[in-house]
């Protein structure tokens, strides 16, 4: 089940049942061969709405980058739909599109990438990393083009001037500017910020958070903000799911999940989070156990190894993502019976 739009809004992405699987080895005897797949993502719903920001969070390896790269289609989703609203309101599946009929959709959907280092063509100035994109759909040229770049420079916080220089000359916050930068430079509608503050230093984590909210209100942008940072995702997001092994677990609005959590996975990452005031007491929960094999699950929910709170019925069981509060979607057979602690403010 998918969370619902707004009434009389309509969602600006709808997600439904997406699968990414990816084949990791053959077994079997040579005349019946058998492949055996990594189920990175497998069967996850989900809808965006037009200007909002949706927190997707998880542990590394529980697939939130991959349904990233799916949804701006670097990965062919294995299966499922990607349910996309035109500017001219017409909806459009991106999973089932040729590489050629994506083009012009390409203009409307970006990323900004989780290494500023590696994302980068350290061969490419700065002027022809933000104009690639104008160039290849063919909306700029000459000294509207160069305009244009010193116009997105000045936008991210950087002087117009450095465009003749190239990727080592900056530091990691600059690089991350030039990424968003030339992630702006087709005038999207939905960016894809995949851990795009990660790989920073807090102070400035927090200029680029900023900046993104501010781009967000001048450009109208709707963000899919990937983190495993519950608490950098709290500042963005106004929608949070989480997701733990390909699937999603708990999805609802950020005060209402960070304060009333309806997943054991969800209570333990929010047990995580940095507290402001050092008064403030929670209860670490220190998840035993590994994560689960995403090419051989365990049967019923696939985090009842882990959790604490495990019945028979959840080793049994797969528990469907469903609603149990208003807006509030959760995938645990015993969310009405457990009293689970949010973040201590």
């Amino acid at each position: 089940m998918s969370d619902s739009a707004s009434p009389g809004q309509a969602p600006l992405l709808e997600v439904k049942d997406l699968r990414m699987y990816f084949p990791i080895r053959k077994t079997g005897s040579f005349f019946a061969p058998k492949v055996e797949y990594l189920k990175a993502v497998d069967g996850v719903s989900f809808t965006i709405r037009s200007g909002e920001t949706i927190g997707l969070v998880g542990e590394s390896g529980c697939g939130k980058s991959t349904i990233g790269f799916s949804i701006m289609r670097t990965y062919q989703p294995t299966g499922g739909e990607i349910l996309y609203r035109t500017r001219e309101g017409r909806v459009i599946d991106l999973a089932k599109l040729s590489y050629r009929d994506l083009i012009p959709y390409r203009k409307e959907l970006r990323m900004i990438f989780q290494d500023p280092y590696s994302s980068l063509n350290p061969r490419m100035t700065v002027m022809d990393i933000v104009a690639d994109p104008m160039r290849v759909q063919n909306v700029a040229h000459g000294k509207e083009l160069e305009d244009r770049v010193a116009e997105l420079l000045r936008k991210v916080g950087l002087r117009p001037e450095y465009m003749r220089r190239y990727p080592h000359a900056f530091s990691g916050g600059q690089r991350q500017r030039i990424g968003i930068a030339r992630a702006l430079a087709l005038n999207p509608r939905l960016v894809v910020a995949d851990e795009a503050v990660s790989a920073l230093d807090v102070s400035v984590q927090a200029q680029i958070l900023n900046l993104l909210r501010e781009l967000q209100k001048e450009y109208d942008l709707t963000y899919l903000f990937i983190s495993h940072a519950l608490g950098v995702v709290e500042y963005m997001a106004e929608r949070v799911a989480v997701m733990y092994v390909g699937k999603l677990v708990e999805m609802a609005d950020t005060a209402s999940l960070y304060s009333n959590p309806l997943h054991p996975y969800t209570e333990a990452l929010l047990s995580a989070v940095p507290k402001p005031d050092p008064r403030a007491h929670m209860e670490r929960i220190l998840l035993e156990g590994e994560v689960p094999d995403p090419t051989c699950p365990p049967s019923g929910c696939y985090f009842h190894p882990r959790c604490r709170y495990a019945q028979a019925v959840c080793r049994e069981q797969f528990p469907e993502l469903r609603p149990v509060k208003p807006d509030h979607l959760v995938a645990c057979h015993l969310a009405e019976q457990l009293s689970l602690q949010g973040v201590v403010r």
